[in-house]
């Protein structure tokens, strides 16, 4: 009987330490919350089980209403734009044609607010038109040969993916686009490598088990490691990167990332940093996809 109540008394503190590290884990808006089911007795580990699913869905939640607001201040911000530069650039250019500013100390200023006028009007042309994505289109797709394909177009870079023949449920356009974008930033940071991996104990946050609850759960995460060997990301700019328009390039609009998470999120998965890196590489990405299909990988 002694043995018992001491037994219990053990087992309340340990589902008690539970609530607590979660509970702090969702103060601190930290949904990447994972906690093992081992030893747990069969009603406890089906509620931990949730909660671990709860977590998931709740970092769904954030990062959808994440990209909606940025969706929903940049329609105002180009909007606005557009309105300020459109009579710029109608003026400036009428000038040009003058008799009296051709020629005269007048003509290049006047040519650099114009150039300017219409460089903005084209950047958020351009950026409108990138920003209305179609609804994804899901598919089985054998995952190697695309990135096989993919990696055609950047002959630069050794590609090394540690994957087994698998077929997933994608939008197989999005994902290329994802894709060749972290390819081109990789590029673009003098990486000469690309790995492609599930994550390990290196990189993987608690949620993304690459084979995570092969159950008879609704939903199941297949996630990737997409890193390279290029210039690591400061530590100041990685809470920006999927902001739209942040870039520290001199060419860049600092759009790619920023799409390439909302295509993501639009086919239910998620594109992340990865907090830790695997080994040979020094920035990477964690690339999370959400079937809802009763087996969508298949080994």
């Amino acid at each position: 009987m002694l043995t018992f109540i001491v037994w219990t008394i053990r087992r309340q503190r340990s589902l008690k330490l539970r609530a607590h590290l979660m509970q702090e884990a969702i103060r601190n808006r930290d949904f990447t919350f994972r906690l093992p089911t081992d030893g747990l007795l069969p009603g406890e580990r089906a509620m931990q089980l949730t909660l671990n699913q709860l977590g998931e869905t709740i970092r769904q939640q954030v990062n959808q209403s994440e990209v909606e607001s940025w969706e929903r201040l940049t329609r105002v911000l180009t909007h606005e734009i557009m309105n300020a530069t459109a009579p710029i650039t109608s003026i400036s250019q009428s000038m040009l044609g003058r008799d009296d500013v051709k020629s005269t100390p007048l003509e290049p200023g006047i040519q650099a607010i114009y150039d300017t006028s219409r460089h903005l009007n084209d950047f958020v042309a351009n950026y409108r038109k990138m920003s209305q994505l179609e609804k994804p289109v899901l598919a089985d797709q054998p995952i190697r040969p695309l990135l096989e394909d993919i990696s055609k177009a950047y002959p630069q870079l050794v590609w090394k993916v540690n994957l087994p023949n698998m077929t997933v449920r994608i939008d197989t356009g999005m994902l290329r686009q994802v894709v060749m974008n972290l390819a081109k930033n990789a590029v673009e940071a003098g990486a000469k490598t690309m790995v492609v991996t599930p994550p390990t104990e290196a990189s993987h946050s608690p949620h993304s088990d690459p084979w995570a609850e092969r159950s008879t759960a609704v939903t199941h995460h297949f996630s990737l490691y997409i890193g390279n060997d290029g210039l690591p990301i400061p530590a100041e700019n990685r809470q920006s990167l999927f902001v739209p328009f942040f870039t520290t390039k001199r060419c860049g609009s600092g759009i790619g990332l920023s799409l390439s998470r909302r295509m993501m999120i639009q086919q239910g998965g998620t594109l992340e940093l990865a907090e830790k890196q695997e080994v040979g590489c020094r920035a990477g990405f964690l690339l999370t996809l959400l079937f809802s299909d009763p087996d969508p990988v298949s080994l």
